[in-house]
């Protein structure tokens, strides 16, 4: 490991980069593609994190996390990614999901998921995207009525991650707002074999071990404890899991870069055409140093937004997450393109896994968010420029 990363990391944050590195040098890219190929899960390394504490390294001592945040998280996730063997689920299951049960659940609710969430026993899966609002968390359509003392969802939501796999999804409708007659987010706890929950797997191109699903909410009824928290709460408990998404969305697209970064550098260092090996020449050196810089300048931004979010400065967070997860997500691309250019034909066999992530590496640049609606965000809140929307 390099000087620049430990520098700014205490012991207990270096420690822990190398016992996770270590675990996913045992698994590594070929689990991974095994696993895709094979259309199963990483159920063996996801148990294997959550048995040594990775999973839910971020969620409260008193229920069986780690105590930890998101800096702790991330650095799970990245050298995961580094690897080869990312798990996507984690910034779905213990970064969102779990930090806002976490922050703004019931004590039943904690008690409830909370220890599954950390122990990999349970996972949640999180809807937000619909077909025709995007993101937009002022466009949702999803709709929770009361019925008595009881909740009825009705709506659609696409592409969420992992809900054949999880035991629930945490679901952002919009209620009625007694005062104002006007629709205000909310987040539901939706289980999954609660009825009128239907999904429907989505046909990727993208090849991954999890898989995405459209779902139809038709008239799902839930108990009044379904509903996470304050129903007053709700947009700050909805952005209370941006975050933690944006920051581990970068941590995943930080891992993706590293890993095709090293298997570049390796190749540059052995393979010869003239008399030196091909990492001699600026041509092929210097794009990769280039690359090298950029993933470097992106950890920066998300230890950073993982810091201020741990220290419950939300506003500030908001601002560096974007910031990080836009930063990363160039800079995992603009690595995996250069990998798979500096081993030319080879970049594109089955065998040196790169170009399977030509299409995983456009993930941290369109999800959660696109990188044109982060530069929206940068434009208005950052510089104070007017809105075009």
């Amino acid at each position: 490991m390099s000087t620049a990363r430990t520098a700014l990391e205490t012991e207990e944050h270096q420690a822990l980069r190398a016992a996770v590195a270590a675990l996913g040098k045992r698994y590594g890219r070929d689990y991974m593609t095994t696993v895709i190929r094979e259309g199963k899960h990483t159920d063996e390394l996801w148990a294997e994190a959550a048995k040594l504490g990775y999973l839910g390294v971020n969620l409260p001592e008193e229920y069986g996390g780690g105590g930890g945040g998101m800096a702790e998280l991330s650095i799970v996730l990245e050298e995961l990614g580094a690897a080869g063997s990312p798990l996507l689920m984690m910034i779905v299951s213990p970064a969102i999901c779990g930090t806002v049960i976490a922050r703004f659940g019931t004590e039943e609710q904690k008690r409830t998921w909370l220890p599954g969430l950390a122990d990999g026993s349970l996972t949640m899966a999180f809807g937000i995207t619909e077909p025709d609002a995007g993101s937009n968390s002022h466009r949702i359509t999803t709709t929770a009525r009361r019925d008595g003392d009881d909740w009825v969802l009705t709506g659609r939501k696409v592409f969420v991650s992992g809900v054949d796999i999880a035991d629930a999804t945490l679901i952002v409708g919009r209620t009625e707002d007694a005062r104002s007659g006007k629709l205000k987010p909310c987040l539901f706890i939706v289980p999954r074999d609660a009825p009128g929950f239907g999904r429907n797997q989505i046909d990727m191109e993208l090849h991954a071990p999890e898989k995405q699903f459209e779902l139809v909410l038709d008239d799902v009824r839930l108990p009044a404890d379904a509903l996470v928290g304050d129903e007053d709460a709700g947009l700050l408990q909805l952005f209370a899991g941006l975050n933690p998404e944006r920051i581990m969305t970068a941590a995943f697209g930080i891992g993706m870069g590293r890993f095709a970064l090293g298997r570049a550098v390796e190749y540059a260092r052995t393979r010869q055409v003239w008399k030196e090996p091909i990492g001699s020449h600026q041509a092929i050196a210097h794009p990769l140093a280039t690359a090298h810089i950029d993933l470097e300048l992106s950890r920066l931004m998300m230890q950073k937004a993982a810091r201020l979010y741990d220290e419950g400065d939300d506003i500030g967070a908001g601002e560096a997450a974007n910031m990080a997860k836009y930063a990363a997500g160039e800079a995992c691309v603009k690595a995996v393109d250069q990998a798979v250019h500096t081993l030319g034909g080879n970049g594109l066999t089955r065998e040196y896994g790169l170009a399977s992530l030509i299409t995983a590496s456009r993930v941290a640049r369109i999800a959660p968010v696109s990188r044109e609606m982060i530069l929206n965000y940068v434009s208005h809140q950052s510089l104070g420029l007017p809105k075009s929307y």
